[in-house]
């Protein structure tokens, strides 16, 4: 009998027998890493030669399209359509990983080769994305071989350059409306809130890279002769930062920062709790902005971070004044202010405050991630709580919107959908470092939630004409 309880047991067969366990270890060894040019070929193998007809065995009709941007690679869009009249699902993935880091792996581990030790498998891709998608693509095949259809339209969307920012992706969208068109995102990808809490969360923090410089004069210059006598750039960037981002990492410009947590979102984030876990670092309570809680500071606030600070020569130092000075910086934002005002703020705020020599670079090849958000009562969140909680049996930790950032702006606000993403990682999962790896209780339980999720919308009841 096609029930839903058979479909998750189909779920759970294809992953106990070593289905999955196959599937996640091919993609794996792909070198499909978008950072690294030598590889870019392997990009477009892992559309053609493995999710392509993986899909195409599903029934999905299959096409890869070229990239416009040079930076960027192709894009994997396949359609399974069934009934005009049903809602349509677009499911998001990305094939390309960061680089594999070669000898860095604890006990000689090699990044493209699935490694299973104990709960944990190892593997460049396992928890950014290959696993994550590899999981959704399991679970629709899983209510096809229960129910011999999806009850629904669904499109599968993978991209090979997130890891280098998705250039050509918000064009690819705007221009392929008609190939993407959708009721509903459905995706996942970044961590749960925790390892042991299921979580569901409807936008992301936007991100915005950029570089303070300071440049006095060429060279530098013995600091025995010259110490009291000319500036030093490393002291001059040093204050111009500190009058920007304060000691216990409060943004001090206003215009960097939104006015206030929206007092409905203050309501949602009540009584989440962040933790780390054993392999994370502790909250510190008293980092970041005052009077908020750590879950509002990470959520609906945002962050001024110093990636890098150079000055002289930190390999082989000298007793001499550097006369040159850079820091690379991020601005973590929501969607309550306009990113595009921050380099002009922070440009008022440097002149204002004596420091016309720093300069606010932003690259020109930087892909800014833009903010979106999504409240839980909207209905399509409600129709998934309601789906997932009942696979669980438990509580769902619904989140406005991630801490951390993905291109969602392209789905949200070039395509006009509602998004939801399902995570199936976790914080500590090592993700663009070596040893990066994924929970097995984890993704089983990913692939029970994604199985109950796509039979329900299968099962007509859904909210698919509210946008």
């Amino acid at each position: 009998m096609s029930t839903r309880t058979a479909a998750i047991a189909e779920a759970q067969r294809h992953f106990d027998e070593g289905e999955f366990r196959e599937d996640l270890a091919r993609r794996v060894a792909i070198k499909s890493t978008a950072q690294d040019p030598q590889h870019r070929d392997q990009l477009d193998l892992y559309l053609t030669d493995e999710i392509g007809p993986c899909l195409g065995e599903m029934g999905y009709e299959w096409s890869v399209f070229p990239n416009d941007e040079p930076a960027g690679g192709p894009f994997l869009v396949a359609h399974r359509r069934e009934d005009p009249d049903a809602p349509t699902a677009l499911t998001y993935g990305h094939g390309d990983v960061v680089r594999g880091h070669e000898g860095r792996w604890r006990e000689g581990r090699d990044p493209w080769t699935l490694d299973v030790d104990g709960d944990r498998w190892y593997g460049r891709g396992t928890a950014d994305n290959k696993g994550q998608h590899t999981i959704n693509i399991a679970a629709l095949r899983s209510v096809l071989r229960t129910r011999g259809r999806l009850g629904f339209n669904s499109t599968v969307f993978l991209e090979t350059s997130e890891e280098v920012g998705s250039p050509g992706l918000d064009s690819f969208a705007a221009s392929h409306k008609d190939l993407l068109e959708a009721d509903v995102l459905i995706g996942s990808d970044g961590p749960r809130f925790q390892a042991d809490s299921p979580t569901m969360f409807m936008g992301t923090r936007g991100a915005m890279n950029f570089s303070l410089h300071v440049d006095l004069r060429e060279g530098s210059h013995h600091s025995g002769n010259w110490g009291g006598l000319i500036s030093n750039a490393g002291t001059r960037l040093a204050n111009a930062l500190a009058s920007i981002v304060g000691p216990k990492g409060e943004i001090l410009v206003d215009e960097l920062k939104p006015a206030e947590v929206p007092p409905r979102v203050r309501e949602v984030l009540e009584g989440v709790v962040i933790d780390g876990g054993p392999d994370g670092p502790a909250v510190e309570p008293d980092w970041g902005e005052s009077g908020l809680t750590p879950t509002e500071r990470v959520f609906a606030w945002n962050a001024f971070e110093v990636l890098s600070f150079v000055t002289g020569d930190p390999e082989k130092v000298v007793n001499a004044i550097p006369g040159t000075a850079t820091a690379w910086c991020q601005i973590r934002f929501t969607v309550d202010r306009d990113p595009t005002t921050f380099a002009p703020a922070m440009r008022r705020h440097l002149d204002a405050g004596g420091f016309s020599d720093v300069s606010v670079q932003q690259a020109e090849d930087d892909t800014m991630m833009h903010a979106t958000r999504l409240l839980p009562d909207h209905p399509w969140v409600v129709w998934a709580r309601e789906s997932i909680e009942s696979t669980i049996d438990g509580d769902l930790t619904v989140l406005p919107n991630l801490g951390g950032s993905l291109p969602n702006d392209v789905f949200a606000d070039t395509l006009g959908l509602p998004t939801l993403w399902v995570p199936h990682s976790y914080p500590s999962c090592s993700q663009h470092a070596p040893n990066e790896h994924v929970l097995a209780p984890l993704m089983r339980e990913g692939l029970e939630m994604m199985t109950g999720l796509f039979w329900d919308l299968g099962e007509g009841r859904t909210p698919a004409l509210i946008t």
